[in-house]
């Protein structure tokens, strides 16, 4: 039984820490993280358009297979010269519907960062 009080009271008792006394007065603490993020970018564009025929000139008129004046988009219209004797000029421009433009951009864009951090303490 006298074994067993022993036990209790030893077991029962608060239990104690022993103060720890730093045996430094200052210090630092340099920190540095350097980081890198990439970018890869890829950019694919398509411009659609209507159908155009356009035609323009000087000194020049469309007729028809009849040599009467038509629309450009009748498909027996020829161009004529009206007076010889002066310059001419004629510009068609016939587009079908569609893509018009394509443009396709690939880019990389890379970005370094380096954050420095100095941590002093002292007693």
């Amino acid at each position: 039984m006298r074994y067993l009080f022993l036990l209790l009271l030893i077991a029962c008792s608060p239990a104690r820490a022993q103060q720890v006394t730093p045996n430094f007065t200052t210090g630092s603490m340099t920190q540095t993280i350097v980081t890198t993020q990439v970018i890869e970018e890829v950019v694919e564009t398509e411009r659609f358009g209507g159908a155009v025929t356009v035609w323009n000139g000087d000194n020049v008129k469309a007729v028809d297979a009849n040599g009467a004046d038509c629309a450009i988009t009748a498909t027996s219209a020829v161009f004529e010269i009206v007076d010889e004797d002066l310059p001419w000029e004629l510009e068609v421009i016939v587009r079908a519907a569609g893509v018009v433009e394509t443009v396709d951009a690939d880019r990389t864009i890379t970005t370094n960062s380096t954050t420095n951090t100095l941590s002093v303490f002292s007693q």
